[in-house]
């Protein structure tokens, strides 16, 4: 695990100092992990999988891909904006609420306009 921490926070664009204050650990811990010379504990683990949304198979074994699928840090994204203290809270309640209230063929056109803004930025990104 000690050469995919290293892998991990490299990716991440972290030098040892910045990588270990997203997990609550000195610069120190970090380097001695990334050396072998300390291992890991069951709750760092899951702080870096949560922290940086790793496939915690790949973190153990090596097995899989490095992050998690697209659907798991979404839903941890909409979750950390439907957190009351969360400045965008009002707003998303407001349209989901707006959305629930307006009818099919509303909803219908909402939904096609929302495929062909996405669909325009990203080739606007290409």
């Amino acid at each position: 695990m000690n050469d995919r921490i290293k892998i991990l926070r490299e990716s991440e664009k972290l030098n040892m100092e910045q990588f270990g204050n997203r997990l609550g650990v000195t610069r120190s811990a970090i380097s001695r992990i990334e050396k072998g010379e300390r291992n890991l504990t069951e709750q760092m683990i899951l702080s870096i999988c949560r922290e940086f949304y790793v496939n915690e198979e790949w973190l153990r074994t090596g097995n899989g891909e490095m992050y998690k699928i697209a659907e798991d840090q979404t839903a941890l994204i909409v979750s950390d904006l439907l957190k009351e203290d969360n400045p965008f809270y009002d707003i998303i309640l407001e349209i989901t609420k707006t959305y629930q209230q307006l009818d099919s063929k509303s909803k219908k056109v909402l939904q096609d306009f929302s495929k062909e803004l996405l669909k325009n930025m990203k080739e606007g990104k290409e």
